[in-house]
């Protein structure tokens, strides 16, 4: 049975922002169709689309390998992020359902509680789900495909600290969803461009472990369980 490409290019999309793959280094077919026990063509395709993506580049004489963006453009994509979180908000606020709005406030009420408890790997965690279902309230396919494209990217550019303050920051966030329930788009886009500004502080950027431009031979940190689904979401 052949496996999905987009199954075989979240793998491989996984492991670079995790940084199983290093910046710079060599992608080559052979080692991730055997990686991932499937076979070349679903790993060309997957390169293919992670190049177009920007986390992969195809080097004179080296191939595929893993992209070292620079300062530059770490920084646009938190300006960018800060431009469309806004908007997925406001159009929350007109096209939510019943469901999401349960969600969201199911994830208020954790993200209070754990922040109570100082547990800051799961605000972490619901943080990132809180914005993935705002972003699918929204009810705009290419909002949500650029935004998720910009969390991959943005989490393999940057390292996150907890807030100084995870209450409140917990708080902001349930004022959102109050503004969101109540659809008020102009309130929600406001309360949503102050949570980017806060959020986009606490990220510090990642430094190559290397110089820029360097390649290092394709080298993975551990071993991959073969992709064997064919229903894999990209």
């Amino acid at each position: 049975m052949r496996v999905p490409a987009h199954s075989v290019c979240t793998a491989i999309r996984d492991d670079i922002v995790s940084g199983v793959f290093e910046r710079g280094s060599r992608l080559t077919e052979e080692v991730l169709a055997r990686r991932y026990g499937v076979s070349r063509v679903p790993v060309r395709e997957a390169l293919r689309t992670l190049e177009s993506e920007g986390f992969v580049v195809t080097r004179r004489h080296a191939g595929a390998c893993v992209a070292e963006p620079s300062e530059q453009e770490a920084a646009d994509l938190l300006e960018v992020r800060m431009l469309l979180e806004p908007l997925s908000a406001a159009r929350a606020a007109q096209r939510r359902t019943e469901a999401h709005l349960k969600v969201l406030r199911g994830l208020v009420r954790l993200g209070q509680e754990r922040a109570r408890r100082g547990e800051g790997e799961d605000l972490r965690s619901l943080a990132g789900w809180f914005h993935e279902t705002l972003a699918q309230a929204s009810g705009s396919p290419g909002l949500i495909a650029l935004l998720t494209q910009l969390r991959h990217k943005i989490a393999w550019m940057y390292a996150v600290d907890q807030p100084a303050r995870p209450a409140e920051a917990w708080a902001d966030h349930g004022a959102l969803v109050d503004a969101v329930a109540r659809r008020d788009a102009e309130r929600a886009r406001a309360l949503a461009a102050q949570l980017a500004e806060r959020h986009g502080a606490t990220h510090r950027l990642r430094r190559a472990a290397r110089p820029a431009g360097v390649p290092r031979a394709g080298r993975v940190r551990a071993s991959q369980p073969a992709v064997h689904t064919a229903s894999g979401r990209n």
